[in-house]
């Protein structure tokens, strides 16, 4: 489906925000590893539920207390003699699931959808066979479907390269405590990519039971046969990287909105890092615990912005820069070829139809503000939720028409209604 999106002049009310994808995954299989868990405010994104179903497969007991509550009672020794995983999209979900069934006895299979049938696994699989676990999957990037087979996973000193993906390194980090002996995971590579993802889990797993020591900024230490404890009653904040939309559009447009939600300060986010950034470029914010309010226009500046720790901000922070008073540069985002589309070809093949001067380097991006852009073009989101949301965005300032608007449902399904709230002109063809 292609949703037309208008110039704007206003936008004024109040919506809530959407619950963070990557807290919700985080709950949902760290729950399913032991003891019992309530987790409150749960995402109802395609990812989020990807990751409750895969609770499920890993032996829990899920009971949907309300429409955003669940009751998680986890049996992860529970046994089968073949078990097929589906996630669906979610590279976070397939990634985090990989080493906790080769913990387990029987032989399995990780299945994928879409996007996540061309997204690399070989540093995690790789490490998982030299733990003793025959995992393979397809291609030389190891894409899905996955298979375990024979073997039996063991710890000890690990080493893994971090310059792809941090969900490799949560992956082991949850699973490491049901191991016979300690895992000491050092990361390796020519960098150490969204570390503040990495704190998430650890964080979580704090929250179970579970102590994990950062020996140093490239090393880990988790103790060997530890015991998941659950959740307890954990309430899953909102989403700042899905809240990031909301805030851009705010900006740019005139405006009076207040973004209301769980702003809990001692659950860290990465992409948190978007209040900074907006304050960099001339944003004043109110924030509180329970609200973000600001009033629109600004008069945003450019700069340079590392995206190392939260590349997902990267579409967005484009969008933002296209109206900023002086060029912008976005850079440590590499790693953000590897999401669900290459987030920076993609990205600048499509901005240029609107008419932006936009300079594509390896792990870079610069873009200079033009006076005038294209109204009403075509864009293609490459089925990437991000930049068909930062798509919709820029539509508020120049019109434009994005295709598959669909997608946004892995991670924020209200996206469209939301913005409709608060008073933009959408219109789906």
């Amino acid at each position: 489906m292609i949703l037309s999106v208008g110039p704007t002049k206003k936008l004024k009310g109040s919506i809530f925000l959407p619950s963070s994808k990557s807290y919700s995954i985080r709950a949902a299989i760290i729950s399913a590893c032991g003891g019992v868990s309530k987790i409150k405010n749960f995402s109802s994104c395609d990812d989020a539920k990807a990751a409750m179903r895969t609770a499920k497969h890993l032996g829990s007991s899920v009971a949907c207390l309300s429409k955003k509550d669940f009751f998680i009672k986890a049996n992860f020794l529970k046994e089968k003699k073949f078990l097929i995983v589906n996630v669906n999209e979610s590279g976070t979900v397939l990634r985090f699931v990989l080493p906790l069934l080769a913990l387990k006895n029987s032989k399995s299979q990780v299945i994928g959808e879409g996007t996540l049938r061309s997204r690399p696994n070989q540093f995690l699989t790789k490490v998982l066979r030299e733990m003793g676990r025959d995992v393979k999957g397809k291609g030389v990037q190891e894409t899905v479907p996955i298979n375990i087979k024979g073997g039996h996973l063991k710890g000890g000193p690990v080493g893994i390269d971090g310059s792809l993906s941090s969900q490799f390194i949560s992956a082991l980090l949850i699973a490491a405590p049901f191991l016979k002996n300690d895992l000491r995971l050092s990361v390796k590579g020519k960098a150490f990519v969204s570390q503040t993802y990495i704190e998430m889990t650890i964080n979580v797993l704090k929250k179970s039971g579970i102590s994990v020591r950062r020996v140093s900024k490239n090393c880990f230490l988790v103790k060997a046969n530890q015991k998941f404890k659950g959740l307890k009653n954990f309430i899953v904040p909102s989403d700042y990287g899905l809240a990031a939309f909301s805030l851009a559009a705010a900006a740019l447009v005139e405006s009076n909105v207040k973004l209301k939600g769980f702003l809990d300060p001692s659950l860290i986010q990465a992409d948190g890092r978007i209040m900074d950034f907006l304050k960099i470029m001339g944003v004043k914010i109110k924030k509180t615990k329970n609200f973000l309010e600001l009033k629109g226009p600004f008069s945003l500046k450019g700069g340079s912005f590392s995206l190392k720790d939260c590349p997902d901000l990267l579409p967005i922070m484009s969008v933002l820069a296209l109206f900023a008073q002086k060029k912008t540069r976005l850079y440590g985002i590499e790693h953000a070829r590897v999401k669900e589309s290459d987030r920076i070809s993609d990205l600048r093949k499509e901005l240029v139809k609107v008419g932006v001067k936009i300079v594509e380097k390896k792990g870079e991006i610069i873009i200079y503000p033009q006076k005038e852009y294209k109204k009403n073009a075509l864009l293609n989101p490459h089925h990437d939720h991000r930049l068909a949301m930062s798509f919709c965005v820029l539509g508020l300032k120049v019109g434009v028409r994005v295709k598959d608007i669909e997608c946004v449902d892995k991670s924020y399904p209200d996206f469209v209604s939301d913005l409709r709230k608060l008073g933009a002109k959408i219109k789906k063809i």
